[in-house]
């Protein structure tokens, strides 16, 4: 991805969403465009508005740590949004290649994480990427995700932005489609500051800015999130409605790669649903159906 335009859209679609009020500055004239001036960010900034012209069109190379804060308060950006501000900087300078590793062309996950999710036996637990692939998961995990799996082309991994926006499935699985939808698409934009020469995400993009107006529309809003705690519901095909408090971690020796564990809150109808969850998921890996059948 062209690093200066990845700058420039994101600056200009902050500064769009951020209205004289909110600033803290009058609303005074007619305004061609929503959100702020140029001009304004740049005295809200401490800055030229010729700098900040300079900042906007892309150039981030060699901008101190300090204008960046500065520019960061002044667009009121969010953690997850300073550091892939950070990042587009680094990679205006050409810093951030020193923190990228040559990842696999296929990706797959070491015999020894497959243990370590399989030793979590009484909350699904999955380990999955920047791409949004699901790369392995315990028994629960599996059942858990069973819609995921059942859309995928077997020819590579399960993913859960192709099963978002492609998967009509999707639309069951998730109660609040459009949340799942948006934090998908912030999920892949952030992975996408992280390594924007990451060929395999380039051609995810492709194909679901191709394939979903949905998707294309979300892309081009040039939201970033960080993955890391909440809770998901979802309306799994055989349990029903669950409320799943999750936590993600970076797996240290392999980049890239996060474990996430589903838990429910203790005497919840969540925790029934999970153990009924748990026994459908052995009568089916008994049966040999790691996956139910689908319309």
């Amino acid at each position: 991805m062209d690093n200066r335009s990845e700058v420039r859209e994101f600056l200009t679609s902050r500064r769009a969403r951020i209205t004289p009020g909110q600033a803290g500055l009058p609303a005074a004239g007619q305004r061609r465009v929503p959100g702020l001036r140029r001009s304004e960010v740049a005295a809200l900034a401490g800055m030229s508005v010729e700098y900040y012209a300079k900042l906007e069109r892309g150039h981030l190379a060699g901008v101190s740590a300090g204008v960046l804060d500065a520019l960061a308060r002044a667009l009121r950006l969010d953690d997850a949004e300073r550091a892939h501000l950070l990042r587009l900087a680094h990679e205006a300078d050409g810093s951030n290649a020193v923190l990228r590793r040559r990842r696999p062309r296929q990706p797959v996950a070491r015999p020894g994480l497959q243990w370590m999710l399989d030793a979590v036996t009484t909350a699904p637990a999955i380990i999955g990427n920047d791409r949004s692939d699901l790369l392995a998961a315990n028994h629960l995990g599996r059942a858990l995700y069973c819609d995921v799996h059942a859309a995928a082309d077997p020819t590579r991994p399960p993913n859960f932005a192709r099963f978002t926006f492609l998967d009509g499935a999707a639309r069951r699985f998730y109660p609040d489609w459009d949340l799942a939808a948006d934090m998908t698409v912030a999920n892949l934009r952030t992975a996408a500051g992280k390594d924007p020469h990451d060929k395999a995400l380039h051609d995810l993009v492709g194909e679901l800015s191709t394939r979903s107006d949905e998707f294309r529309l979300r892309w081009a809003a040039h939201n970033v999130r960080t993955h890391g705690s909440g809770v998901k519901h979802v309306r799994h095909p055989v349990v029903g409605e669950l409320a799943l408090a999750y936590e993600s971690m970076d797996l240290r020796a392999e980049p890239g790669l996060s474990m996430t564990v589903y838990t429910a809150e203790p005497g919840s109808p969540t925790e029934d649903a999970l153990r009924l969850l748990a026994s459908w998921a052995a009568t089916q890996e008994h049966a040999g159906r790691p996956h139910v059948e689908r319309a």
